[in-house]
């Protein structure tokens, strides 16, 4: 039977990929589990079970409001837990960087549902709320001074680069015109913007208009790219030979960067193709479960719509 604290609410986290995650983590009595962004913690649940009382929990968020969720994990587990609050690629670097091992770590990226569920966070496009956004809510930058002091040319990167939003510009342009007059502080004034902003076909069709507008705002206000391309390098010096590093992710560009970094440890010899023999003697560092990024099956996707976008990569060191 599985611990109860993976009885969620409305607004709570519903883990994603649950199952393949736990498969292939493969966590044993004994080892040390890393979930980086623990959010609410429906993945540690399941991972710190199969500790079945032995071995060590330790979980990572910078958003405060985790710890709640930690505590009522921790009361399940019987095996040792330490939470830690930080941004994941810095927390990840200070563990390394002191000899931390660790035989399973769990990187869930993008936005929690505890996070984008809260409206006051200013996450959803739905609800009306302050243009916020900050998975930290400490943090200096918000969408709402990204959005009232980039320049238009650097908000069409935003959308484009972070959103692929094909109306960069337009929307770029009416931000700018808009906050001339009154800047922006909520929400709502940001979707109507957007909605104005693009041609009436394009408002309806493939889901809300302002959706990929806020998902890069999401992204470069909290650095999501930037701290995965740190955190990886740091997670995987982590690990003991053996070890699983899991990767879910939301985004091509997410997706992307975590490919490449364990197509490189896979690579093994650089040698020139023409060379007889390897003079470089570099040997693969880590092997994939999969060559393909896996996915939610249709049962998941039609129960949690959101997971509709999950990729999830498994690497083992070797």
């Amino acid at each position: 039977m599985l611990p109860n604290v993976l009885q969620t609410s409305a607004t709570d986290h519903v883990p994603v990929l649950a199952g393949e995650v736990r498969e292939l983590l493969a966590v044993r009595p004994g080892e040390t589990v890393v979930d980086a962004t623990f959010g609410a913690g429906g993945h540690a649940a399941l991972l710190a079970a199969d500790l079945q009382g032995k071995g060590k929990l330790i979980a990572i968020d910078r958003d405060p409001g985790a710890r709640a969720y930690f505590d009522r994990v921790a009361k399940q587990v019987a095996a040792q837990t330490r939470f830690l609050r930080g941004d994941f690629s810095v927390v990840l670097e200070q563990l390394a960087d002191n000899g931390v091992e660790a035989d399973a770590i769990l990187l869930d990226l993008g936005v929690s549902s505890m996070q984008i569920d809260r409206p006051e966070r200013g996450f959803s496009y739905i609800a009306d709320a302050p243009l916020d956004m900050r998975m930290d809510p400490s943090a200096d930058v918000t969408a709402a001074g990204i959005v009232n002091e980039a320049a238009e040319r650097d908000l069409a990167t935003i959308f484009k680069r972070y959103g692929e939003e094909r109306y960069a510009r337009q929307i770029a342009k009416a931000i700018v015109r808009r906050r001339k007059e009154q800047p922006f502080e909520r929400t709502s004034d940001l979707v109507e913007v957007i909605k104005a902003a693009i041609p009436a076909p394009a408002r309806f069709g493939d889901g809300h208009p302002a959706k990929r507008v806020f998902q890069a705002l999401r992204i470069a206000v909290n650095d999501e790219l930037g701290a995965l391309e740190a955190a990886l390098p740091s997670a995987f010096a982590m690990l003991r030979p053996g070890g699983r590093l899991a990767v879910i992710s939301f985004h091509s560009l997410e997706d992307r960067i975590v490919k490449r970094f364990m197509r490189d440890r896979e690579r093994g010899c650089e040698c020139p193709p023409d060379f007889p023999v390897c003079i470089c003697g570099k040997t693969p560092e880590l092997r994939s479960t999969s060559r393909k990024a896996i996915r939610p099956s249709a049962a998941e996707t039609a129960a949690n719509p959101r997971s509709s976008s999950a990729r999830l990569r498994v690497g083992v060191k070797t």
